[in-house]
């Protein structure tokens, strides 16, 4: 698509624009070139640009909201979906969750957005049974991808097999909130039920009480965080209850395994499970389970997740590994420290998430920049001076501060290098470097925020920016 191009691995590009001559034409796809075309969804549009006073402002929202359904959305069948990230032709489970999250709340209105959604979600349990390790799939069943070579156990079908807990999460997450405003329970089904069993069994294994499991992983690879060390098995920890995720949501190798995010991401799904099991189909044996591991991993993060910090107090700790080393830092991806308000895994106001995220968007976080245009979160992933837009939107979704929330719009709208999108990560002194102009989650995501936003009763917040 015209409109698009193709940046592979960590390429940068950089458009020459004159901000004097910006013309703010439409972005989006001719309409016979979307992929898909919700009624709900554009009219949602419509409404949000009329309200909207600053003419960028309309301008990015127009073309970030639907970027998912213009580009990414692939219908293989009846109640079968099948979602790009963007510039790579794999689904993420992770991601794809993500990407239509935004759309929830228009489902009621749209009979097929609804069955485009049910689909998505019924596809990400077939890929949890194919294999749980894998965080990434293909479109076609028996293809053997780029990753072929990884060692670690294979199939067709798979386009990575880096093990994550948020990749049991995300879809736990979009089908509760799915059945929430639908009352549908139909994708709740035998392939729901193997997934969720196959859910438990993989969180268990990898508490690894009973040794290592039976997860290896290992990639011949120039970059230290694409793989595994100690053959494949990652360092050391201490089966303190903790689930050990071997990847960030990122996909970048953990250091300490027990990944403190994605634990408390762990817990509160687990919970909706539970609720589900118990609701839907009457497994009470199920949800107990559930409910009984989610408890064991609560009673684990507050033994072992909060470290005693000099300047701020006690804050959560990204990864730990149980024998008492702490990682202090947070990355941009989500679940992050930063984002657990926002997926509703912590209260916002919880004193020690608030001395944690006074933390994590300081210098006393590796990972956050500060340069002559912006600032943020990066993360190994794209390396040093690399702040990404999503960063900044979960400082927005997480504050309750007006005046910051504010900053934090004028802050996207001056990095977006004049493209109307978001990136994955641009410099913090010149946005007209970044990486990856065809992002759907994060084009998504900021929609979301400008709906937020306005639901919140904050549009006169939106219309006082002046840019």
């Amino acid at each position: 698509m015209k409109h698009f191009f193709l940046i592979i691995g960590l390429a940068f590009a950089s458009i020459a624009i004159n901000a004097q001559t910006v013309k703010y034409e439409s972005q989006r796809p001719a309409p016979e070139e979307r992929l898909f075309v919700s009624q709900a969804v554009e009219a949602k549009i419509d409404e949000v640009t009329a309200l909207l006073a600053n003419e960028k402002l309309r301008w990015m929202f127009a073309n970030c909201f639907p970027n998912t359904l213009d580009t990414t959305v692939h219908p293989v069948g009846e109640y079968d979906t099948f979602v790009y990230t963007g510039d790579i032709a794999a689904m993420w489970l992770r991601d794809s969750g993500a990407q239509v999250w935004p759309y929830l709340s228009m489902v009621n209105e749209d009979e097929a957005l609804r069955r485009l959604i049910a689909g998505v979600i019924l596809r990400q349990f077939r890929c949890i049974c194919l294999d749980p390790y894998a965080n990434a799939f293909y479109k076609e069943p028996d293809k053997e991808g780029y990753w072929k070579s990884d060692i670690t156990d294979m199939k067709p079908g798979i386009h990575e097999r880096k093990w994550e807990i948020d990749s049991h999460c995300y879809p736990i997450r979009l089908a509760y909130e799915y059945w929430k405003i639908t009352g549908d329970s139909s994708v709740f089904s035998e392939v729901w039920l193997q997934s969720i069993e196959l859910t438990l069994q993989t969180f268990r294994e990898q508490q690894r009480k009973d040794g290592f499991g039976p997860y290896r992983f290992q990639r011949t690879t120039h970059a230290a965080y694409d793989t595994l060390p100690n053959y494949g098995k990652g360092t050391p920890v201490n089966p303190v209850g903790l689930i050990v995720s071997c990847f960030r949501p990122s996909d970048d190798a953990t250091t300490f395994q027990f990944l403190i995010p994605s634990n408390f991401f762990a817990v509160t799904s687990l919970r909706k499970a539970a609720e589900i099991l118990t609701q839907v189909n009457g497994r009470s044996d199920l949800a107990g389970q559930c409910l009984e591991l989610a408890a064991e991993v609560e009673e684990a993060l507050k033994k072992y997740a909060v470290y005693e910090h000099p300047q701020f107090g006690p804050i959560y700790a990204y990864e730990v590994d149980g024998f008492g080393n702490h990682l202090l830092m947070d990355d941009a991806n989500v679940p992050s420290l930063l984002a657990m308000p926002y997926l509703g895994d912590v209260d916002i106001n919880d004193p020690i998430y608030q001395n944690t995220r006074r933390f994590v968007w300081s210098e006393s976080n590796p990972y956050f920049f500060r340069g002559a245009v912006a600032e943020g979160i990066g993360g190994p992933h794209v390396g040093f001076d690399m702040a990404w837009p999503m960063s900044i939107m979960m400082k927005a979704f997480t504050s309750q501060d007006d005046a910051e929330i504010k900053w934090c719009i004028e802050m996207l709208m001056k990095t977006d290098a004049g493209t109307g999108f978001m990136h994955e990560s641009f410099h913090v002194d010149d946005p007209m470097k970044f990486t990856r102009e065809w992002f759907a989650w994060q084009n998504g995501l900021f929609g979301e925020l400008i709906l937020k936003i306005i639901a919140d009763g904050k549009l006169n917040l939106l219309n006082s920016i002046n840019i």
